[in-house]
């Protein structure tokens, strides 16, 4: 993540095991060493105690770097022992200065076994408590929607790409000036004690691009269920420069048709001459969920799907957390002045396009609403 394109966003890695950290394309000045004195560098052993306790131990670094932040992502993989133990330490301290604190972690394939199934759902829960806002992602729903002859080196890239297009959705409303800009303080508005959230991703191409961007967000394998219970939502729509109003408004249509009429809603619109051809994607996160928790197939000994990306098996072997912090004059824009947005990289993996393609079929919980006249 720390190598992608997200603007306006400050990378940091926090970490107990100081090879894994020294390996970390981050800056150095980014580099936050956990519990020094409790794990001499050696890691958690995949034990969220000591993540939790090696936290605890470096509470004021941690604090350092989150000086002068507006809002804070918090990634890290469920089940290992840094990311599960330290995560909701990092959350906490942040809320407590005031950051706005969202929550973007993945959680184990079920072929990584039943301790480390559970030991992501305490920590889920931990964490839930902790942030503003939770987007759990799941490993085994991205398995189930990558092709089978994908490499698995390219199957992490897809994953992390999950998580940096999260952040990328949400952050660039804030600080990359669009058709439409959106405050800071709506944001909040949206996502401050929002609990549990569900991140949908999209893309389309050709005439019908943007509707079809919409209808691949709405339909994502990332969501667990529909959008329709949704009390907030906060949606970004980023083409090139082609991009027209009438195709926002197109895109805006489908997804507003399928949220709650009383739902308060986000809109955030990106220029972005980089996308591939006449690319347009959408990202959905739809918060106002309460405390819904995710499924975690390993603990009832199905295959089943639950909600955390591909990166978690790389927390396997290497657990990690990070988090981030934008610098004071980063250009998070909004009415009330610049503004320090967080983020959480993903060290050593390379982001990738991951796209859905065009021509997406109506879902049929979308059909049915039509057909019900809603």
């Amino acid at each position: 993540m720390s190598y992608s394109d997200v603007q306006g966003i400050e990378f940091w890695i926090a970490n107990t095991d100081a090879q894994a950290l020294a390996a970390s394309p981050v800056n150095d000045n980014h580099k936050v060493q956990l519990g020094s004195k409790l794990t001499r560098g050696l890691g958690a052993g995949g034990n969220p105690e000591i993540g939790a306790r090696a936290a605890e131990e470096s509470q004021e670094s941690i604090m350092a770097a989150l000086e002068g932040t507006d809002m804070v992502f918090v990634t890290a993989g469920m089940g290992g022992g840094t990311g599960s133990g330290a995560a909701p330490i990092v959350a906490r301290l942040a809320r407590e200065m005031g950051i706005l604190t969202v929550g973007i972690v993945t959680t184990p394939f079920t072929f990584e076994g039943r301790q480390r199934a559970q030991q992501a759902r305490l920590a889920l829960a931990n964490l839930r408590s902790a942030v503003d806002t939770l987007i759990v992602i799941s490993n085994d729903r991205l398995l189930s929607a990558m092709d089978s002859n994908v490499p698995i080196k390219d199957a992490f890239k897809i994953a992390d790409d999950v998580l940096r297009q999260g952040v990328k959705g949400i952050s660039e409303i804030i600080t990359v000036p669009g058709l439409v800009n959106v405050d800071f303080a709506d944001v909040r508005a949206i996502m401050s004690g929002a609990g549990s959230a569900l991140m949908g991703q999209g893309y389309g191409s050709g005439p019908s691009r943007a509707q079809d961007a919409a209808l691949a967000a709405i339909s994502s394998p990332l969501l667990e269920s529909g959008i329709d219970r949704a009390t907030g939502v906060v949606w970004n729509i980023t083409g090139p420069p082609s991009l027209t109003l009438h195709e926002v408004n197109a895109a805006a249509e489908i997804i507003y048709d399928m949220v709650d009429p009383n739902a308060n809603l986000i809109f955030g619109s990106v220029i972005d001459s980089t996308l591939p051809g006449d690319t347009v994607s959408i990202t959905i996160i739809a918060t106002g969920f309460g405390n819904m928790e995710p499924e975690l197939g390993a603990l009832d000994g199905a295959r089943r799907v639950s909600a955390a990306p591909a990166a978690a098996s790389r927390q396997a072997q290497q657990p990690q957390e990070s988090f981030g912090a934008a610098p004071a004059g980063a250009g998070v824009g909004s009415a009330a002045g610049p503004q320090r947005t967080a983020a959480a990289p993903r060290p050593g993996v390379g982001a990738a396009e991951m796209t859905t393609g065009s021509g997406v079929e109506i879902p049929a919980f979308l059909r049915r609403r039509r057909i019900q006249g809603k």
